[in-house]
């Protein structure tokens, strides 16, 4: 007889030791089993819940994007102009949370995922066009390109944030600026 309650617990258990799993090998050569035995339980159970490796990595990627989510509205939410909603965007793709090992793991594997994975890809693709559709919602009274220029910081974060992430020499407070100093020509610019 399965215990009442417990299926939140154990998918939060399978999630949070999905993400650490990542962070300690530095991939997704991780197995169920690896981590089950994380979280406290079998790899029977593992699978009950999430069928298999890929969908646990997703539900763990999701997780992600919900944690960045919440900061993004948290930024927003103290925004009181079009530019501050801009900036309050690209301090969000540049926080420290986002630099935690264990996320910097799972988003570089969401990249190479995203590759050969159609599910993954498509989490990829949502997070890339939420992440334009804000930027373009910020810039349109700044701007006659709002779009454009949306598209360019879009791109310059995910460059930024790769670059920032796999080298030691480039810190997340450097692409952060450089973020917000190309904001700045853009503006300047129209």
């Amino acid at each position: 007889m399965p215990k009442l309650g417990m299926e939140p617990i154990r998918r939060t258990a399978l999630v949070e030791a999905t993400i650490a799993e990542l962070a300690s090998k530095g991939s997704l050569d991780v197995t169920v089993g690896q981590i089950a035995k994380r979280a406290g339980m079998s790899t029977a159970l593992a699978h009950h819940y999430f069928g298999g490796k890929d969908q646990i990595f997703l539900a763990a990627m999701r997780q992600i994007l919900r944690d960045f989510g919440a900061e993004v509205r948290q930024g927003l939410a103290q925004a009181t102009t079009p530019k501050a909603r801009a900036v309050s965007l690209i301090e969000a793709s540049f926080s420290h949370t986002c630099f935690s090992p264990q996320t910097v793991s799972a988003w570089m594997t969401l990249y190479a995922q995203a590759q050969t994975n159609r599910e993954m890809l498509r989490l990829l693709q949502l997070y890339q066009r939420r992440l334009k559709s804000n930027l373009s919602h910020a810039l349109r009274p700044l701007t006659v390109q709002p779009e454009a220029h949306a598209e360019t910081l879009a791109a310059l974060i995910d460059g930024l944030y790769l670059r920032a992430a796999l080298s030691r020499s480039q810190s997340p407070d450097a692409a952060r600026r450089t973020a917000l100093e190309t904001l700045n020509m853009l503006l300047e610019a129209r």
